[in-house]
């Protein structure tokens, strides 16, 4: 790289250190520093949805998905806006109206504590892995495009995420989302005009349609039969029904999510703000699909050398083939991915810590001790972060980032949809049945886990979970909501008296709120 693009990239980590001091200022409450007094305008929201979304996982991973595979993962990602019309109509007002800070407030309302720390482990763990995820994609990046070794950008870029974030609280989160989101869109969307004319590789669309012919726009195979279920090369209709789930799981059952509905100034901005945030990814995402198609089409064309490993092949053609100060611009996108993702997350899991753990265990405490165990929480789950990334460095003959990622998130999550699902759509749920729901979901998902992987697998039951493995988190949301139904349909149990309040039958009450002037 050009000492140019070195300038450029540092001229990002200044601007977003000046934002995150700016913001510091009244920083001394945990509503402020949590959900921002709720004064998050509507586009604000919206920006830092779409950055959070838009990580540095998806600007690597996904093009190396695509030219390894072609567009498996493409109708999944455009599942979100369908989902997002149930959750900006129920779920965006329903949680401002019920909860504080935390969405698992709402589960221990409706199921108890064992219930709360249930939901709230699974969104800790798969937090966790996540942000490893989206700093090893940004290690990628960064390795293939300046040389530097995996390890210290890891750490480096950990670093000063987990600064920024300790200091300007989420105030710091949505504002350089904001100005990370337009430089996400700035830089990312130059690389597909380079491809297509790119003369090395012939006549503008020539890449476009070697890639036709390389598979590279296919869809995937949608084979719809009993036998499809066990075959390990997952079927479209599999990735289907894995994107709804863990779409729905994540806006609907999510702290990192949920906490963006709360920042905002009113409903009906946490509404737009939660639809257009999500809107704005989809033709983001279905760019760096193009984007990898043309990379597969360029590289079939041309004389040069691609990487072995998928995931590097982003960035290993911005370095080597854009010009100088477009790679610094570009770099500084993967970058402002990577940090918008971490620092909203790391915000995010430090609020389910503080309010549902440590305002839980001393309920006495004062705020500002919250406030200083909050920043705590967000240095110990960096840390805990920085360490995954470091685990998931890649090896060749391994799948790609973003196909590992949907498997082993839709196994993490751990029934969480089921679980608020079975809170929110029924008044007829009990305690009990959500704890039998819990234990037999834990029971499957432990089962699954362990007998599934053919001759890799590490126990061997006799009975064991020989479909494929995306699978076992899908089913474990439908174990845990089917069970716990059930469960309190047959033996009843402990149910809350306000429960209609803590349900969807709550809606007509939303919307004499909404019609109030100032709601």
């Amino acid at each position: 790289m050009h000492t140019l693009d070195f300038l450029i990239v540092y001229a990002y980590f200044a601007l977003i250190a000046v934002i995150s001091l700016w913001v510091t200022r009244g920083q001394k409450t945990t509503s402020k520093y949590f959900i921002a007094d709720r004064t998050i305008p509507a586009w604000a929201v919206a920006f830092t949805l779409m950055a959070t979304m838009i990580s540095s996982g998806a600007i690597v991973g996904t093009p190396g998905t695509v030219y390894e595979r072609g567009m498996i993962l493409l109708l999944g990602h455009l599942m979100l806006p369908l989902v997002l019309l149930f959750v900006a109509y129920f779920i965006v007002p329903f949680y401002r109206h019920v909860v504080g800070m935390s969405a698992y407030e709402f589960v221990n309302k409706r199921f108890g504590a064992f219930a709360r720390v249930y939901a709230s482990l699974g969104f800790l763990a798969d937090r966790i892995f996540d942000l490893g995820v989206t700093l090893i994609t940004t290690a990628i990046a960064v390795q293939v495009m300046t040389g530097w070794e995996m390890m210290p950008v890891i750490i480096g870029i950990g670093i000063f995420t987990i600064i920024y974030t300790t200091v300007g609280g989420i105030e710091a989160v949505v504002w350089t989302n904001a100005v990370q989101g337009a430089i996400i869109l700035g830089g990312m969307l130059l690389v597909p005009a380079f491809l297509l004319f790119s003369p090395e590789a012939g006549p503008p669309g020539a890449v476009v349609a070697e890639a036709w012919r390389g598979g590279r726009f296919d869809l995937g195979r949608f084979d719809l039969s009993w036998d499809s279920l066990f075959d390990p090369d997952t079927t479209q209709w599999l990735f289907l029904l894995a994107f709804i789930i863990g779409w729905g799981r994540r806006y609907v059952s999510d702290q990192h999510m949920v906490q963006r509905y709360l920042i905002a100034k009113s409903d009906r901005a946490a509404r737009q703000g939660a639809f257009w945030g999500a809107f704005l990814c989809v033709p983001i995402w279905v760019t760096f699909m193009f984007i990898g198609a043309c990379l597969y089409g360029y590289y079939q064309l041309t004389p040069h050398e691609p990487p072995a490993i998928a995931d590097q092949i982003a960035p290993y053609f911005i370095v080597n083939a854009m010009p100088t100060g477009l790679v610094g611009l570009i770099l500084a996108a993967i970058m402002a991915a990577s940090m918008s993702s971490v620092s909203a997350d790391l915000n995010s899991v430090a609020t389910v810590a503080t309010t549902d753990y440590f305002s839980a265990l001393r309920p006495l405490s004062n705020d500002k001790a919250r406030l200083i165990f909050g920043r705590l929480m967000v240095v110990v789950f960096g840390i805990l972060a920085t360490l995954t990334a470091i685990l998931l460095i890649p090896r060749e003959g391994i799948k790609p980032l973003m196909e590992r990622g949907v498997t082993i998130a839709a196994i993490i999550s751990a029934g969480s949809l089921g679980l608020f699902l079975l809170g929110f759509l029924t008044r007829r749920a009990t305690r009990l049945g959500c704890y039998s729901g819990i234990a037999a979901c834990i029971l499957f998902s432990a089962w699954g886990l362990l007998t599934s992987g053919g001759e890799d697998r590490i126990l061997d039951t006799g009975v064991n979970f020989t479909m494929n493995p995306i699978l076992i988190g899908v089913f474990g949301h439908f174990v845990l909501f089917g069970v716990g139904y059930l469960v309190s349909l047959i033996f009843g149990g402990y149910r809350p008296d306000d429960v209609e309040q803590l349900t969807i039958f709550r809606r007509k009450d939303l919307d004499l709120a909404e019609a109030t002037p100032g709601a």
